[in-house]
């Protein structure tokens, strides 16, 4: 017997994983957790005739010839099949678009990183030529749009895109796809969000801007990763993270949402025991202490430090400074010799304002002797070496900028301009 699976909590990815996998290997039976997630459970109650599955107790484990896993590379987030791990005549066929290494060892894989697993599965459809009909290819295209934030996160790819498209020329339908990615939201998730706000809570961890918020839940709850992305829009932090308790089960079910790449909260909820992606993962934890919860993020965060490019791969230096003391005039010379827009004005090594060309709209021809202390800003938007380029631009962007001093113990050592991130973006950095 071929059965076809995917892993706990099945999000549309893994259901259109799992039934694209069935159009290349027909003889395989599909073969869902018992925990699925509430929007899919909803496709599958109206759509069932047309995509037949089973449960793990509906079948014999031990019959199992081969094991197609699809959307996973874990033992641990399959249901079921626990026993088949050790089991050293099982064929194994991997598809999967996450690229942390996991457990799982297949005679095959296909492991290419993508935003979707759905998307590996449907290039591999479209070489073959098999036909899908306008519902299978709308399930497929649900699977590639919830994991690419409708090819929006910084995970998508070229080919998501060109799945997307051929999809679409089977006849995807849209307004399908749109009623079921449409999270639930009614008065238990208004309350809950309300209870949440009430206790917001913010802090700076590796220059990141956070909140974890801690809250006990009465039993099932729907909708909870909608709850932590509002959330995290209306607090306006880089990342969210929702420890929700569940009293009478002794389980903790822990959501993340960020807002930035180099955050990677997928890699998080990994060190968790859960999953995700680089903008949203899960974990569920049992018989567990909230608060200590909370300082596990925390630390790992302190060492998910994602980009491999930081501002002090990218910042000038030595930084060329100005005095307080000099002349507008010398300081109109210096940026016409320089070509430059802005300098930093510093007492030694600590700066103390800055000066751009803009700052000369305030000064007329009677003011050029006067020193630049008196034009200068002094609110002064600075930034910490270890910081990444993101976080750089959203500095930039925020407060119209175009260089920002790079400080490390109150000591200027470098500078980092709008030209900088945008040759890091559009990978113009040098060999």
């Amino acid at each position: 017997m071929e059965v076809i699976t995917t892993h706990r909590n099945t999000d549309f990815d893994a259901l259109a994983s799992v039934f694209s996998a069935k159009l290349l290997y027909p003889r395989a039976m599909p073969v869902l957790p018992q925990n699925i997630n509430p929007n899919v459970r909803a496709f599958l109650a109206i759509h069932k005739d047309l995509f037949p599955f089973n449960t793990p107790k509906d079948i014999d484990v031990g019959d199992i010839s081969r094991l197609i896993v699809v959307d996973t590379n874990k033992w641990a987030r399959l249901d079921g099949m626990e026993s088949l791990k050790e089991n050293t005549e099982l064929g194994v066929h991997l598809w999967d678009h996450h690229q942390e290494r996991g457990d799982i060892k297949a005679d095959w894989s296909c492991c290419d990183p993508m935003g979707a697993t759905t998307t590996l599965l449907v290039r591999r459809i479209e070489e073959e030529k098999t036909a899908i009909s306008p519902i299978q290819a709308s399930l497929f295209l649900a699977g590639i749009y919830e994991d690419t934030g409708n090819l929006t996160f910084p995970s998508t790819t070229a080919q998501d895109a060109k799945a997307a498209a051929f999809l679409l020329e089977q006849k995807a339908d849209l307004s399908m796809i749109n009623n079921f990615l449409r999270p639930v939201y009614g008065p238990k998730q208004k309350d809950l969000l309300f209870e949440m706000l009430k206790n917001t809570k913010r802090t700076k961890v590796k220059g990141y801007s956070i909140s974890v918020i801690k809250q006990k839940v009465d039993g099932h709850t729907p909708g909870l990763a909608l709850v932590v992305d509002m959330y995290q829009d209306i607090v306006n932090v880089d990342a969210a993270f929702g420890i929700f308790k569940v009293a009478k089960k002794d389980r903790t079910m822990v959501i993340g949402r960020s807002g930035t790449s180099d955050l990677n909260i997928g890699s998080i909820m990994r060190s968790m025991g859960g999953g995700g992606h680089p903008n949203a993962g899960s974990a569920m934890l049992k018989a567990v202490n909230p608060d200590a919860v909370e300082k596990w993020i925390v630390e790992l965060i302190k060492g998910n430090q994602q980009t491999s490019v930081q501002i002090s791969d990218l910042m000038s230096f030595p930084v060329f400074t100005i005095s307080p003391d000099t002349s507008m005039k010398d300081v109109a010379h210096l940026l016409r010799q320089r070509g430059c827009s802005g300098f930093p004005v510093a007492e030694g090594d600590r700066i103390v304002g800055v000066i751009s060309r803009r700052d000369f709209k305030k000064v007329n021809s009677e003011q050029l002797n006067a020193p630049v202390k008196t034009f200068m800003c002094t609110a002064i938007i600075k930034i910490d070496p270890g910081s990444s380029v993101a976080q750089a631009a959203r500095l930039m962007i925020k407060h119209d900028i175009g260089r920002l001093p790079v400080v490390k113990d109150d000591k200027l050592i470098g500078i980092i301009t709008r030209t900088d991130t945008m040759r890091y973006y559009y990978d113009l950095l040098p060999e």
